[in-house]
Protein backbone atom coordinates (compact mmCIF):
# COMPACT_ATOMS: atom_id res chain seq x y z
CA UNK A 1 0.00 0.00 0.00
CA UNK A 2 1.69 3.07 -1.39
CA UNK A 3 0.95 6.84 -1.36
CA UNK A 4 0.92 7.78 -5.59
CA UNK A 5 3.11 10.36 -5.87
CA UNK A 6 1.64 12.17 -9.29
CA UNK A 7 1.17 15.86 -8.97
CA UNK A 8 -2.66 16.36 -8.00
CA UNK A 9 -4.10 19.70 -6.68
CA UNK A 10 -4.06 18.55 -2.69
CA UNK A 11 -0.17 17.78 -3.31
CA UNK A 12 1.90 20.17 -1.50
CA UNK A 13 4.84 21.47 -2.97
CA UNK A 14 6.39 21.69 0.58
CA UNK A 15 8.75 18.65 1.57
CA UNK A 16 7.28 18.84 4.81
CA UNK A 17 3.84 19.27 3.95
CA UNK A 18 4.12 16.55 2.29
CA UNK A 19 5.21 13.95 4.59
CA UNK A 20 2.61 14.97 6.58
CA UNK A 21 -0.13 14.04 4.13
CA UNK A 22 1.71 10.53 3.41
CA UNK A 23 1.63 10.18 7.33
CA UNK A 24 -1.70 10.58 7.47
CA UNK A 25 -2.04 8.31 4.45
CA UNK A 26 -0.35 5.83 5.66
CA UNK A 27 -1.45 5.76 9.33
CA UNK A 28 -4.64 5.20 8.02
CA UNK A 29 -4.09 1.84 6.03
CA UNK A 30 -2.27 0.75 9.52
CA UNK A 31 -4.97 1.85 11.83
CA UNK A 32 -7.70 -0.41 9.57
CA UNK A 33 -4.94 -3.21 8.84
CA UNK A 34 -4.53 -3.58 12.63
CA UNK A 35 -7.92 -1.84 14.41
CA UNK A 36 -10.39 -2.37 12.10
CA UNK A 37 -9.62 -6.21 11.35
CA UNK A 38 -9.39 -6.31 15.09
CA UNK A 39 -12.60 -4.96 15.34
CA UNK A 40 -13.48 -7.28 13.08
CA UNK A 41 -12.83 -10.42 14.60
CA UNK A 42 -10.51 -10.81 11.39
CA UNK A 43 -7.13 -12.95 11.29
CA UNK A 44 -4.12 -10.69 12.40
CA UNK A 45 -1.65 -9.96 9.25
CA UNK A 46 1.78 -9.56 8.60
CA UNK A 47 3.03 -5.93 7.70
CA UNK A 48 5.60 -3.65 7.86
CA UNK A 49 6.30 0.43 7.31
CA UNK A 50 9.36 1.38 5.12
CA UNK A 51 10.29 4.43 5.69
CA UNK A 52 12.83 6.88 3.42
CA UNK A 53 13.16 10.19 4.99
CA UNK A 54 16.68 11.06 3.61
CA UNK A 55 14.47 10.87 -0.33
CA UNK A 56 16.87 8.41 -1.95
CA UNK A 57 16.53 8.21 -5.19
CA UNK A 58 15.69 4.43 -5.81
CA UNK A 59 12.92 4.74 -2.94
CA UNK A 60 10.98 7.19 -4.61
CA UNK A 61 8.67 8.04 -1.42
CA UNK A 62 8.74 9.04 2.22
CA UNK A 63 6.66 6.27 4.09
CA UNK A 64 4.90 2.90 2.42
CA UNK A 65 3.30 0.34 4.04
CA UNK A 66 4.30 -3.24 2.88
CA UNK A 67 1.88 -6.25 3.26
CA UNK A 68 -1.38 -6.20 5.42
CA UNK A 69 -3.19 -8.17 3.11
CA UNK A 70 -5.89 -10.81 4.12
CA UNK A 71 -6.92 -12.36 0.79
CA UNK A 72 -3.13 -13.11 0.21
CA UNK A 73 -3.37 -15.68 3.25
CA UNK A 74 -6.15 -17.82 1.77
CA UNK A 75 -6.09 -20.09 -0.91
CA UNK A 76 -8.00 -18.29 -3.09
CA UNK A 77 -8.36 -20.54 -6.10
CA UNK A 78 -8.82 -23.60 -4.14
CA UNK A 79 -11.62 -22.10 -2.12
CA UNK A 80 -13.38 -20.46 -5.47
CA UNK A 81 -12.81 -24.05 -7.39
CA UNK A 82 -14.05 -26.70 -5.11
CA UNK A 83 -17.65 -27.19 -5.25
CA UNK A 84 -17.24 -28.65 -1.66
CA UNK A 85 -15.98 -25.68 -0.02
CA UNK A 86 -17.95 -25.14 2.91
CA UNK A 87 -19.91 -21.94 3.59
CA UNK A 88 -17.89 -20.69 6.25
CA UNK A 89 -14.51 -21.20 3.89
CA UNK A 90 -16.49 -18.73 1.43
CA UNK A 91 -17.49 -16.61 4.21
CA UNK A 92 -14.20 -16.11 5.11
CA UNK A 93 -13.18 -15.16 1.36
CA UNK A 94 -16.15 -12.25 1.26
CA UNK A 95 -14.93 -10.94 4.43
CA UNK A 96 -11.23 -10.89 3.11
CA UNK A 97 -11.37 -9.30 -0.27
CA UNK A 98 -13.93 -7.09 1.43
CA UNK A 99 -11.95 -5.85 4.49
CA UNK A 100 -8.62 -5.21 2.05
CA UNK A 101 -10.60 -2.93 -0.42
CA UNK A 102 -11.56 -0.75 3.15
CA UNK A 103 -8.19 -1.22 4.63
CA UNK A 104 -7.19 0.15 0.84
CA UNK A 105 -9.77 3.17 1.09
CA UNK A 106 -8.71 3.90 4.21
CA UNK A 107 -5.44 5.14 3.16
CA UNK A 108 -6.47 8.24 1.10
CA UNK A 109 -9.59 8.82 3.21
CA UNK A 110 -7.51 9.52 6.24
CA UNK A 111 -5.61 11.84 4.31
CA UNK A 112 -8.30 13.68 2.77
CA UNK A 113 -9.58 14.29 6.54
CA UNK A 114 -6.16 15.19 7.45
CA UNK A 115 -6.50 18.01 4.68
CA UNK A 116 -10.03 19.20 5.82
CA UNK A 117 -9.24 19.65 9.40
CA UNK A 118 -6.32 21.55 8.53
CA UNK A 119 -7.94 23.86 6.07
CA UNK A 120 -11.00 24.51 8.41
CA UNK A 121 -13.75 22.58 5.89
CA UNK A 122 -15.95 20.17 6.05
CA UNK A 123 -15.34 15.93 6.05
CA UNK A 124 -18.21 13.82 4.80
CA UNK A 125 -18.75 11.61 2.44
CA UNK A 126 -20.66 13.97 0.06
CA UNK A 127 -17.75 16.68 -0.32
CA UNK A 128 -15.45 13.93 -0.36
CA UNK A 129 -16.45 11.04 -2.33
CA UNK A 130 -14.39 7.73 -3.93
CA UNK A 131 -13.64 9.89 -6.85
CA UNK A 132 -12.17 12.32 -5.20
CA UNK A 133 -9.66 9.94 -3.09
CA UNK A 134 -7.54 10.38 -6.72
CA UNK A 135 -6.82 13.68 -5.23
CA UNK A 136 -4.95 12.56 -2.09
CA UNK A 137 -2.90 10.15 -3.20
CA UNK A 138 -5.37 7.05 -3.91
CA UNK A 139 -5.00 6.42 -7.56
CA UNK A 140 -3.10 2.99 -6.72
CA UNK A 141 -5.76 2.09 -3.31
CA UNK A 142 -8.36 2.62 -5.72
CA UNK A 143 -6.74 0.81 -8.91
CA UNK A 144 -6.03 -2.29 -6.36
CA UNK A 145 -9.69 -2.26 -5.13
CA UNK A 146 -11.23 -2.31 -8.04
CA UNK A 147 -8.81 -5.05 -9.52
CA UNK A 148 -10.22 -7.08 -6.03
CA UNK A 149 -14.11 -6.35 -7.47
CA UNK A 150 -13.49 -7.34 -10.76
CA UNK A 151 -11.97 -10.75 -9.64
CA UNK A 152 -14.18 -11.51 -6.90
CA UNK A 153 -18.05 -10.22 -8.80
CA UNK A 154 -18.37 -10.39 -12.58
CA UNK A 155 -21.24 -7.95 -12.63
CA UNK A 156 -20.56 -4.43 -12.93
CA UNK A 157 -23.34 -2.99 -11.10
CA UNK A 158 -22.87 -5.08 -8.05
CA UNK A 159 -19.05 -3.94 -8.40
CA UNK A 160 -20.52 -0.66 -8.13
CA UNK A 161 -22.91 -1.20 -5.29
CA UNK A 162 -20.05 -2.68 -3.60
CA UNK A 163 -17.89 -0.41 -3.74
CA UNK A 164 -19.68 2.14 -2.45
CA UNK A 165 -20.82 0.12 0.34
CA UNK A 166 -17.11 -0.36 1.21
CA UNK A 167 -16.15 3.34 0.79
CA UNK A 168 -19.37 3.94 3.51
CA UNK A 169 -17.50 1.49 5.75
CA UNK A 170 -14.06 2.81 5.61
CA UNK A 171 -15.47 6.48 6.20
CA UNK A 172 -17.40 5.21 9.18
CA UNK A 173 -14.01 4.44 10.64
CA UNK A 174 -11.80 7.26 9.34
CA UNK A 175 -14.77 9.16 11.32
CA UNK A 176 -15.21 7.68 14.10
CA UNK A 177 -13.23 9.69 17.30
CA UNK A 178 -11.04 7.44 18.52
CA UNK A 179 -10.10 5.85 15.54
CA UNK A 180 -9.14 9.20 14.11
CA UNK A 181 -7.32 10.48 17.45
CA UNK A 182 -5.06 6.82 16.98
CA UNK A 183 -4.82 7.40 13.19
CA UNK A 184 -3.70 10.91 14.28
CA UNK A 185 -1.39 9.64 16.87
CA UNK A 186 0.36 7.09 14.68
CA UNK A 187 1.35 9.45 11.90
CA UNK A 188 3.29 11.71 14.21
CA UNK A 189 4.75 8.07 15.16
CA UNK A 190 5.88 7.77 11.45
CA UNK A 191 6.87 11.51 11.29
CA UNK A 192 9.04 11.01 14.47
CA UNK A 193 10.43 7.71 13.94
CA UNK A 194 14.23 7.82 12.60
CA UNK A 195 13.80 4.01 11.84
CA UNK A 196 14.39 2.97 7.97
CA UNK A 197 11.72 0.30 8.95
CA UNK A 198 8.37 -0.25 11.80
CA UNK A 199 8.25 -4.02 12.15
CA UNK A 200 4.73 -5.21 12.46
CA UNK A 201 5.44 -5.74 15.96
CA UNK A 202 6.67 -2.66 17.08
CA UNK A 203 3.35 -0.83 15.08
CA UNK A 204 0.78 -3.19 16.38
CA UNK A 205 2.98 -2.68 20.10
CA UNK A 206 2.97 1.25 19.77
CA UNK A 207 -0.75 1.25 18.66
CA UNK A 208 -2.13 -1.21 21.96
CA UNK A 209 0.12 1.23 24.35
CA UNK A 210 -1.91 3.89 22.48
CA UNK A 211 -5.61 2.32 22.56
CA UNK A 212 -5.35 0.94 26.76
CA UNK A 213 -3.62 4.53 27.73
Amino acid sequence: MQRTYHVVQCSPANPKELHKHIAFHEAGHVAAIYLRNYQQKLPPVYFQIIINKDGQAELPFFARVEGGRLIENLPVAEIENNHFATELEKQDLKQAYEADVINLLAGPLAEAKFVALRDGEIFNPHLINIMALENYGGHADLEQANRYLEYFISNADERELKIKSLFEQAFQFIDEPKNWTCIKYFADYLLNSGQPTISCEEACTTLEKFLVA
